[in-house]
């Protein structure tokens, strides 16, 4: 009878999670959509000044993946930190917690691209990259650091207001930047004749508006407080740490593997870089709901997990994780039937196309099981277990993707690497969702569910 009152009460729950779900979610995918498309509206235009330029953003990727990786961690921690101090009633702390982590946050991202701007030079080396391409990457990564930096802050604005409950300041910033990022583009791309490093500058651009659009309306809403910060910093970084450690590290182990798969991928030819970081990309933007999702689930499950409400938390995952698949399966099938004009759309280099249609027509049918990878991970940060969600991280791809990934190209060549990202998406997915089935099972011992 116990088991029957319990799923009544999920089932009954469900219109009210799902009308949560979708007023969380919505402003989130299309704001993540439109900085997807800008990304592509920014391949588009680089495609157009020759395969050299392209490449370097196929270099820039991964790297641009490591500043992702570190403002994601510490996003997940504002989100999850914040969202159960809300959930438990202390406003107070989560107004000082969230002047802590800007503050955190802004020097640990100075550090990582003084870094990567001092080796600059090994990185791309490292990475298979010519040395013909250095002279384009320095001008361009002097203003793209910069505009990785400045977005990084905004993107804490963003976790700031995902973890009050207000996905909508954050998805309509999105879409405005974005919207600006994609005007901007052949403006300083062709019409000031800045070439790549326009791109740069229209990044930057948007990026220093959005600050300008967000950061009064958080402080008008007494979002942030400094007001005896210093006295509880320590506690807080500890806090943060705590969580944003791991989940650093979760999100940063993405950008190290880009780094390995585009050293594979730079066997077969500076096209073939060319042609996998368009795919990126693509796949970026094959993704957005995921992505999306990842970063409105969290406040939701951190109020329920701080509650103690273990039966919204279930109900919540299995609505996302139905949709998902559905979702991304529906998708998949759709890029595939179109591929051959998706390509020649994204670049009009013939031996780019050709082995960007090879990615598109098989890569993104994996996207279900990774869409269902992600979403543990982000949804076990927000349960508490960031360690966990780090294992899981670290089997994706040091377990599974880079392995099918080397696999298939030493085996079937350039078809093998495509087929290899399809296999290691699959088995990262499968046993992600194996794992976070035992952190269900804890949850619902530790509060008597």
């Amino acid at each position: 009878m116990a088991t029957k009152s319990v799923d009544n009460n999920t089932l009954d729950n469900q219109p009210a999670l799902k009308k949560d779900l979708v007023r969380m979610t919505m402003p989130m995918i299309f704001g993540v959509l439109s900085l997807m498309s800008f990304q592509l509206a920014d391949s588009f235009f680089i495609a157009r000044l020759g395969v050299d330029p392209l490449a370097v953003v196929g270099f820039t990727i991964p790297v641009y993946q490591l500043v992702i990786g570190l403002q994601v961690g510490i996003g997940i921690a504002t989100t999850a930190l914040i969202s159960q101090r809300l959930g438990s009633a202390n406003e107070s702390d989560a107004k000082r917690l969230g002047a802590s982590i800007l503050q955190f946050g802004t020097l640990a991202v100075i550090v990582l691209c003084l870094l990567l701007w001092v080796f600059r030079e090994n990185i791309l080396f490292a990475m298979g990259g010519q040395a013909n391409l250095l002279p384009l990457l320095d001008a361009f990564w002097k203003v793209f650091l910069l505009s990785a930096l400045v977005g990084a802050v905004l993107y804490f604005g963003y976790s700031i207001c995902r973890a009050h409950g207000d996905t909508m300041l954050p998805g309509i910033c999105m879409v405005l930047t974005s919207l600006l990022n994609i005007a901007l583009d052949p403006l300083y791309i062709f019409y000031f004749d800045f070439g790549l490093v326009g791109a740069a500058y229209a990044t930057l651009t948007s990026f220093g508006l959005g600050l300008i659009f967000v950061f009064p309306k958080i402080i008008s809403r007494h979002w942030i407080e400094f007001s005896r910060v210093s006295t509880q910093f320590k506690k807080h970084i500890s806090e943060i740490s705590g969580i944003a450690a791991p989940a650093m590290i979760s999100q940063i182990m993405p950008a190290l593997s880009a780094m390995m798969a585009t050293y594979v991928v730079a066997d077969y030819g500076t096209a073939a870089v060319a042609a996998w970081g368009v795919g990126v990309r693509l796949e970026f933007f094959s993704i957005v709901i995921i992505l999306a999702m990842t970063m409105s689930l969290p406040p939701m499950i951190g109020r329920f997990y701080g509650a103690g409400d273990v039966k919204s938390i279930r109900a919540t995952v299995s609505l996302s994780i139905r949709f998902i698949i559905a979702w991304q399966l529906i998708l998949a099938a759709f890029l595939a039937m179109f591929s051959e004009g998706i390509s020649w759309i994204l670049t009009d280099a013939p031996e780019v196309a050709s082995i960007l249609g090879l990615f598109v027509i098989s890569v993104p049918f994996s996207y279900a099981a990774l869409g269902v990878c992600m979403l543990c991970i982000s949804m076990s940060n927000a349960m508490g277990a960031p360690k966990t969600a780090l294992l899981m991280s670290f089997l994706r791809l040091f377990a599974c993707y880079l392995p099918c990934l080397m696999l298939g190209s030493a085996v079937a060549g350039i078809h093998g690497l495509m087929a290899g990202a399809l296999v290691g998406n699959i088995l990262a997915g499968l046993w992600a969702w194996h794992i976070f089935k035992g952190i269900m099972k804890k949850a619902s011992f530790t509060f008597g569910e």
